[in-house]
């Protein structure tokens, strides 16, 4: 079982041990560790990228209860130094932290978000409307999410059990195993750039600033 330390610990370096690497058909090498920084692909989100040991790592998956990290070059087993790319990391962290902050703008008028994909360049937020769900354009979730960025909120975690919430100041925490910003600010502003509409759900498309 593979120790999932981007829950609750936001660093991009350490020391961990190398437990199985084993060559893939594809020239890759699948490589477990006994705890790992690597947020895995899912939960609407890419995958973090970095070097295990100097090979560099070019995606990382959930598998059961291990973390795999699929790397270009093998390693050896035993003691071995991680880092995280420190880039990579910011921006889906911005992308996903954004997605949490619209989310709550729509809820706040009357919609449940039923999903989040928070890829670079198709990032989007799908609604569902509930009873007394209020219309709102592209322009009023865009000026409510970046009063939500401009308050700088403070991220709040909490895990229990293997449920981990994530929550920005005094609002409500949802279910997320995703990596995040430490303060709603570091989103930097976001845009929103359409919504769609189709068999009752309603999508905001955004993207982000840079920062």
């Amino acid at each position: 079982m593979t120790q999932r330390l981007y829950m609750t610990d936001d660093r991009l370096t350490m020391e961990t041990s190398v437990v199985r690497c084993t060559q893939r058909d594809d020239g890759l090498f699948d490589v477990v560790l006994s705890a790992t920084l690597f947020h895995p692909q899912g939960g609407g989100q890419l995958s973090d990228r970095g070097t295990i040991a100097g090979a560099g790592v070019v995606n990382v998956m959930a598998l059961e209860d291990e973390i795999v990290h699929a790397c270009e070059q093998a390693v050896p087993v035993g003691g071995a130094h991680i880092e995280v790319c420190a880039v990579t990391r910011a921006l889906h962290a911005r992308l996903h932290s954004a997605g949490h902050l619209i989310g709550y703008c729509g809820e706040a008028l009357g919609w449940r978000a039923v999903k989040g994909h928070h890829w670079p360049g198709e990032a989007r937020v799908v609604f569902e409307g509930v009873q007394d769900a209020s219309a709102f354009d592209a322009q009023q979730i865009e000026t409510l999410a970046n009063l939500h960025v401009s308050a700088d909120l403070p991220r709040r975690t909490a895990l229990q059990g293997t449920m981990r919430t994530i929550g920005f100041g005094d609002l409500p925490p949802h279910g997320c195993g995703g990596t995040h910003v430490a303060t709603s600010a570091a989103v930097g502003r976001i845009r929103i750039l359409k919504i769609k509409d189709k068999k009752g759900q309603r999508s905001v498309h955004y993207d982000l600033e840079e920062a």
